[in-house]
């Protein structure tokens, strides 16, 4: 099935492209890569009117060291993220997570801000940018405000940005000695979305103890969360694998998991506390050195 008809706008700056949305309004929808929103403008899924061109606009792309974060633009691919040294070094979570998005044409195509301003409840960078305490920054007609990554996915395919906002960069506060990371993921076998997905970021203190434990979950709900349950019953522990599997069982607690023809509400929740173990094991074991 093809796309409905629609009008092409190219903006060659954020201001462009913010007066496009305002003037289309809910009728627009911006375009990067493509990889999150063709796709249901091909099913007749979503149909905008209007689509606004953004690959063209300057500094929307790219990562850079800001002292006491990471900023990474809207526009960088997953393919720049998986593979910068930056992040490598300062965020491992974020490139091991861009590293199994989608499939190599996906990842060498398809943007960060694109993934998340989609916001599909399959994506796999909402648990990573939960668990690692983001700042989304966007701009609009009233100027730039930061949304933290808790406040910003609301719904299935629904975010906190207004219809005439754009968002430009990711800012990630830059993590503590003796911190590991790790996602892990049910993939959908075609596509390559998560079925179900945890990421985990975890402190602990000298005598290890976790001083810190922050887990993202997708695949699992509609919109991308936090498992706050888990991350009470670890805070303040001796991060051992009794301990750890006991905060991973308190993963699901009071979701409403979603159920379709890939995977029942059962089993994504059994999955996704065994994920949430596995997280938790394997960044307890990077923090440890």
């Amino acid at each position: 099935m093809n796309p409905a008809t629609f009008a092409y706008h190219r903006a060659d700056s954020v201001d462009t492209a913010i007066a496009l949305l305002a003037q289309y309004g809910e009728e627009s929808k911006l375009i990067a890569g493509g990889h999150s929103l063709l796709p249901i403008m091909k099913l007749r899924l979503a149909a905008p009117a209007h689509l606004i061109d953004i690959t063209r606009i300057d500094g929307l792309d790219g990562i850079r060291d800001e002292g006491d974060r990471l900023v990474i633009g809207a526009l960088t691919t997953h393919h720049a993220i998986e593979r910068d040294d930056l992040v490598r070094t300062l965020m491992p979570l974020l490139a091991e997570t861009a590293s199994v998005v989608g499939d190599r044409q996906v990842r060498n195509r398809g943007t960060i801000g694109g993934a998340l301003a989609h916001a599909d409840a399959a994506a796999d960078y909402p648990a990573a940018i939960l668990a690692l305490n983001a700042e989304l920054i966007a701009v609009g007609p009233e100027g730039e405000r930061g949304i933290s990554a808790g406040d910003f996915f609301l719904d299935f395919l629904t975010t906190a940005l207004t219809p005439a906002e754009l968002l430009t960069e990711i800012r990630i506060p830059k993590l503590p000695p003796r911190t590991g990371s790790n996602y892990q993921k049910l993939a959908n076998q075609a596509s390559g979305y998560a079925v179900a997905g945890v990421a985990a970021v975890v402190t602990l203190d000298d005598g290890g103890v976790v001083a810190d434990v922050r887990v993202g979950i997708t695949g699992t709900v509609a919109a991308a969360r936090r498992a706050a349950a888990t991350e009470s019953a670890l805070m303040g522990k001796q991060a051992d694998e009794a301990a750890i599997q006991q905060a991973a069982d308190l993963a699901t607690e009071g979701l409403e998991p979603l159920a379709d023809l890939h995977a029942s509400a059962e089993y994504r929740l059994r999955v996704t506390r065994g994920l949430t173990r596995r997280a938790l094991t394997a960044a307890v074991a990077r923090a440890r050195g």
